[in-house]
C-alpha cells in the first residue's frame, strides 16, 4: 500500500466473486446511507452478511442498493473496471455470487477502504474494516494466512459450488495491516477445503516474497 505497486498473476483472468461480492454490497449501501442513519434491521443484515457471510441478508441488501444496476454503479465509483452486477434469475442461486471480477478490481476495492481519496467517507470505511476484521471463526482463513503474529487483517472470503460443474470457486480478498491489499480468486476445486488450501498456499508464498515476520 505504501508504494502503490501492483503484482499480478494471470492478469486477464476473470472469475466469480462468490461471497466476496458482499464487501462491495456493503460499500455501495454506505455510499448511499451512512451507518448512523440505517435502521436496526439493516445494520443487523450488514453485520451478519460480512461477519457470518449470511446469504439472505446479502439478498436483502442487494435489493436495497438497486440490484445489479446499483451494484455496477458502485463498482464504477470505486474504480472497478471488470466487475458488473448480474441481473435476473441466476442458475447458481445468488446473482451477486456469480459476478465476474478480476484480482486487480478486488485490490482496487480493498485500496478504497484505506485511501483518503476513496468515495466512501472515513467513518464508513472504518465500519466496513471493523466488520471485515471480526469475521466468525471458521471464516477467517485466506488472506490472513499471510499475516505475521499480531498483525491485523480485514477480509471477506467466498466459496460457491457451481451448479454447472459441481466444482468450487474459492476466493479471498482483504488487507494485511494497512500495508498489503491481497486478492486470490480460484475456480475448479473438487472440494472447498482444496480451494482454501490453494488460496492460503498462494497467499503464504506471495507474502514470503516481501520479507519474514
Amino acid at each position: 500500500m505504501a508504494t502503490g505497486r501492483l503484482y499480478r498473476y494471470h492478469k486477464g483472468e476473470r472469475l466469480i466473486t462468490a461471497s466476496t461480492a458482499k464487501a462491495l454490497i456493503l460499500m455501495a449501501l454506505l455510499r448511499k446511507t451512512p451507518w448512523r442513519k440505517l435502521d436496526k434491521a439493516t445494520r443487523h443484515d450488514a453485520d451478519i452478511m460480512i461477519r457470518h457471510s449470511d446469504n439472505h441478508a446479502a439478498d436483502r441488501l442487494w435489493t436495497r442498493i438497486g440490484g445489479a444496476a446499483g451494484f455496477t454503479k458502485a463498482a464504477r465509483k470505486f474504480g472497478l473496471r471488470h466487475t458488473s452486477g448480474v441481473a435476473g434469475d441466476c442458475l447458481d442461486l445468488y446473482c451477486w455470487g456469480i459476478t465476474r471480477t478480476s484480482a486487480d478490481d478486488q485490490v482496487r476495492l480493498m485500496n478504497a477502504l484505506v485511501s483518503k481519496k476513496s468515495p466512501l467517507p472515513e467513518k464508513e470505511r472504518e465500519r466496513v474494516l471493523k466488520l471485515m476484521g471480526s469475521v466468525i471463526d471458521g471464516q477467517n482463513w485466506g488472506v490472513s494466512a499471510g499475516a505475521c503474529e499480531g498483525q491485523r487483517t480485514a477480509l471477506k472470503n467466498g466459496w460457491l459450488k457451481r451448479v454447472s460443474t459441481k466444482r468450487w470457486a474459492v476466493v479471498s480478498v482483504g488487507l494485511i495491516g494497512r500495508r498489503y491489499a491481497v486478492a486470490v480468486l480460484t475456480e475448479g476445486s473438487p472440494q472447498v477445503d482444496d480451494g482454501i488450501a490453494m488460496v492460503e498456499g498462494v497467499v503464504t508464498r506471495i507474502l514470503r516474497s516481501f520479507g519474514k515476520c
